[in-house]
C-alpha cells in the first residue's frame, strides 16, 4: 500500500502552555536529560524525561521565549546507518493505547526547514512526519494513533525516508501514551487495524483546546467554528453513557440552523485521501425537555445517508460508522425531519483514518533476539522495536521471511566489532538458515543449536570463543558450512559419509579472514 494512504493529517497546537491535570500513562519530555531534576510541568501535567525509554540519539535545547516546557528540548538522531530509532514503553499486553507524538523544530540544527521522516508504531509504518507548514506558522505539530499493544513493551520508532535531507536528522519533542478503556472505539478490530486521528473537534467553540481533565484519556478536541449559528446548552451529560466516553465539555455549545433548514458543515477543513475512516458524531438538544417537542433529523456525509431519524434529547446522543469511505472535501448535512419545528444541532465529531496493520514477527523470535541483544556488549544501535518490520527498517544484519507471521532466517554481523557472548536462546530461532558472526570479539561457549534444523551455514571464525564444539552441529541435516577457525574451541565435528560435501574449517589460520555472504 502506498505511503500516501498512511499520511496522518497534522493537528496544530499553540506554543503557549494550556492547563491540564496529570492523566494515567506515560508523558515523556524528549531530550530533557537524566532524572531527577529534569521533569517538567505543563499546566498540571507532569512530564518525565525520556531517559531509560530509548538508548540512542542526541539531545538539544531550543532557546525561545514563551515555549511550553516540553518544546524547549528534543531528541534527534544523526546516525544515518541506523534503520530506525525506537522507544520501548512498558505497557499491558493486549491493552489499547492512544499514542501522541509532538514535534517542534525550532531550527535546532541551524537549518531553515524541519526534516521529513517516517514514524512507526508496533512494526507498522504509521505516517510521514512533515511539520514544514506548521513551523512556518510558528506552531508545533502532533500526531495521534490508537493501537493495541502486541507485547509488554510498545515500540514507537522514527526512521529516515527518501524525503529526509542528507544534512538533517529525525527528531521528537514529546511522546505520550494513554491507556484506553475497552469500550472506546470498540467497533474497530485492533488486531487488524489502528486508528490515526484526522480531526477531533468541538463545534461552535472558538476558545481553548479541550483535553485532560475534561477528557479522561487526554484526547485533544480542537475548537471548530464556521458561519453556522451557535447555541449553548445548560444541561449536563454523563460521559460514561457513551461508549467513547467523550468529555462533557464538548456538549456546552452546538451549531444549528434555522427552522426547517438543513445544517451544512464542511469538516474537516482539509482534503482527505481516498481511504476508509471511523466517524463518530455527537449531539445534544439545548431546549427544555418536552414529550411534545422532538428534535429529529437525518444525517448524510458526502451525499450518502449516514443515519436516519436521529432523535436528540438533552441527555445527548452519538452515532458512528466503523468504516466509511471518504475522499477530498467532506461535507456533513443534517436535514430536519418532516414537521419538526426546529433545526438540527451537532456538538462535536471525530474522524480517524483506518490503518491496516502490517504483519507480525513471531513472538518466540522476538524474545530470542532480545536475549541475543542483551548478551552482546555493543549491539547495532537500531536493534530495538520489531526485528523484521517494516521490511525496509528491519534490524541491521537481520533477514526475515515474508508472510503473515515473519520469521528470522539469517543473521549477518560479520566484522562489526561485536563483543559479548552468544545467548543460548539463539537455538529458539528455528527458521535460521545462516549465522554469520565471524570477525568479531565474541567470547564464551558456542551454545547448543540442535533445534536449528534449517541451518545451512555457521560462520563464527575469528572470534574469542572457547569450550567444546557442540556435538549437535553434526545432527543438523542442512548444515553445509561450519567455520570455527581462529577461536579457542576444542573438539571436532564428527564426520559421516554424508558429510563429504560439507565445508568444515576448524584449524587456526592467521591468514584466514572472515567472509560476508553476498546473498543469503
Amino acid at each position: 500500500m502506498s505511503l500516501c494512504l498512511f499520511l496522518l493529517w497534522l493537528v496544530t497546537i499553540p506554543l503557549l502552555a494550556y492547563s491540564q491535570s496529570n492523566p494515567r500513562g506515560y508523558l515523556l519530555n524528549c531530550g530533557a536529560g537524566p532524572s531527577p531534576g529534569n521533569d517538567v510541568t505543563v499546566g498540571s501535567l507532569k512530564y518525565i524525561t525520556d531517559e531509560g525509554f530509548i538508548s540512542v540519539g542526541n539531545t538539544s535545547t531550543i532557546k525561545q521565549d514563551g515555549l511550553v516546557p516540553i518544546l524547549t528540548t528534543l531528541r534527534y538522531f544523526p546516525n544515518k546507518s541506523a534503520r530506525k530509532y525506537c522507544y520501548a514503553i512498558p505497557v499491558i499486553k493486549g491493552g489499547k493505547y492512544l499514542v501522541r507524538t509532538t514535534y517542534y523544530y525550532g531550527g535546532f540544527d541551524g537549518g531553515k526547514e524541519p526534516p521529513v521522516f517516517d514514524q512507526i508504531v508496533e512494526g507498522t509504518k504509521w505516517s510521514v512526519v512533515n511539520t514544514t507548514e506548521d513551523h512556518a506558522n510558528g506552531m508545533s505539530s502532533y500526531y495521534e494513533i490508537v493501537v493495541k499493544a502486541r507485547g509488554k513493551a510498545l515500540s514507537v520508532c522514527l526512521a529516515r525516508n527518501n524525503m529526509t535531507a542528507s544534512g538533517s536528522s529525525p527528531f521528537i519533542s514529546a511522546l505520550e501514551l494513554e491507556y484506553m478503556d475497552d469500550s472506546v472505539y470498540n467497533a474497530t478490530d485492533f488486531n487488524k487495524y489502528a486508528l490515526t486521528t484526522v480531526a477531533r473537534s468541538s463545534f461552535g467553540d472558538d476558545g481553548d483546546i479541550i483535553g485532560f481533565p475534561d477528557d479522561k484519556f487526554n484526547r485533544l478536541w480542537q475548537p471548530y467554528k464556521d458561519q453556522n449559528p451557535v447555541v449553548p446548552c445548560k444541561y449536563n451529560v454523563t460521559p460514561s453513557d457513551f461508549w467513547n466516553i467523550p468529555p462533557a465539555k464538548i456538549f456546552q455549545n452546538s451549531v444549528t440552523s434555522s427552522r426547517e433548514k438543513p445544517l451544512q458543515i464542511k469538516w474537516p477543513a482539509g482534503s482527505l485521501p481516498s481511504a476508509s475512516y471511523y466517524i463518530a458524531l455527537y449531539f445534544q438538544d439545548n431546549r427544555n425537555p418536552s414529550p411534545y417537542s422532538w428534535r429529529v433529523f437525518n444525517v448524510s456525509v458526502n451525499d450518502k445517508n449516514f443515519y436516519a431519524n436521529i432523535n436528540v434529547s438533552t441527555r445527548g446522543l452519538t452515532v458512528y460508522a466503523p468504516q466509511w469511505p471518504l475522499s477530498g472535501q467532506t461535507q456533513i448535512v443534517l436535514t430536519p425531519g418532516q414537521g419538526i419545528p426546529v433545526g438540527p444541532v451537532i456538538s462535536a465529531g471525530e474522524i480517524m483514518q483506518i490503518l491496516p496493520l502490517g504483519g507480525v514477527t513471531v513472538n518466540r523470535d522476538v524474545a530470542a533476539m532480545i536475549e541475543l541483544r542483551r548478551h552482546f556488549d555493543n549491539p547495532p544501535s537500531d536493534w530495538s522495536g520489531d526485528p523484521c518490520l517494516p521490511g525496509e527498517n528491519s534490524w541491521t544484519g537481520v533477514t526475515c521471511s515474508h508472510g503473515k507471521n515473519y520469521r528470522i532466517t539469517a543473521l549477518n554481523l560479520t566484522g562489526i566489532g561485536l563483543s559479548g557472548s552468544l545467548a543460548p536462546n539463539i537455538a529458539n530461532l528455528t527458521a535460521l538458515r545462516h549465522i554469520w558472526l565471524g570477525g568479531n570479539k565474541l567470547s564464551g561457549n558456542i551454545p547448543e543449536m540442535g533445534s536449528l534444523k534449517d541451518l545451512q551455514s555457521l560462520h563464527l571464525e575469528n572470534n574469542q570463543l572457547e569450550g567444546l564444539i557442540p556435538q549437535s552441529l553434526q545432527k543438523l541435516p542442512k548444515l553445509r558450512e561450519i567455520f570455527l577457525q581462529n577461536n579457542k574451541v576444542k573438539g571436532d565435528v564428527p564426520h559421516t559419509p554424508q558429510d563429504k560435501k560439507k565445508n568444515i574449517q576448524l584449524k587456526n589460520d592467521p591468514d584466514s579472514g572472515s567472509q560476508s555472504p553476498a546473498r543469503m
